[in-house]
């Protein structure tokens, strides 16, 4: 069997804002570590998230 995969990686900080806690960078080479150590996944998109909230996404305020 085979699992289609999309990485999502997006920018996040640490609880007080003071810093990221992991660049997009950083989420990318993790996510392709992995499924290269998974041959049953394969990675068919990228999406990024560089900036935006998840409450902004939802549209909640």
């Amino acid at each position: 069997m085979r699992f289609l995969a999309t990485a999502y990686l997006r920018l996040s900080y640490t609880d007080d804002h003071s810093a990221e806690s992991d660049s997009i960078t950083n989420q990318k080479k993790l996510v392709e570590d992995f499924v290269s150590a998974h041959p049953d996944i394969k990675l068919v998109a990228e999406k990024v998230d560089d900036g935006y909230s998840g409450i902004l996404f939802a549209g909640v305020r």
